[in-house]
């Protein structure tokens, strides 16, 4: 069963995997723990994870003891970001399903699927790591 709000599997791994990085903050996650413990691909996460290091939101250290950490504090990292990180920009303005012309005059839906758009990105934008540790 499909759900009416979805949001992408590396962005679902970025988001949960941070949040698993903040708990175990006094040592280093690496991919292989990562993928042990949310039940993902260690490739996928490496890329999702290559992505948030080369954003700034984490650290990749190399070595035995390697792994990933925070680089900001928990306050600083709001889930907006981390989806956009893995995602790209969020679009809040036009066709809530991505089309670039209507089929009718005007949506169906009206302004309302743009409203919840708005709360959910409003959601994103006001949970912060912090919240969840």
């Amino acid at each position: 069963m499909r759900s009416l709000i979805n949001v992408s599997e590396g962005a679902f791994l970025a988001m949960h995997g941070l949040v698993y990085i903040a708990q175990n903050a006094s040592e280093r996650v690496n991919i292989k723990k990562l993928a042990e413990v949310l039940n993902a691909s260690e490739a996928h996460l490496a890329k999702v994870f290559q992505k948030m290091s080369k954003a700034g939101l984490v650290r990749s250290v190399r070595g035995p003891s390697g792994g990933f950490e925070l680089n900001h504090s928990l306050e600083e990292i709001n889930f907006l970001d981390v989806v956009e990180i893995v995602d790209g920009k969020t679009t809040l303005n036009g066709c809530p399903f991505g089309k670039s012309k209507c089929a009718f005059n005007t949506c169906i839906f009206g302004t309302r699927l743009n409203s919840v758009t708005q709360e959910i990105y409003d959601i994103f934008l006001q949970s912060k790591l912090s919240d969840l540790v």
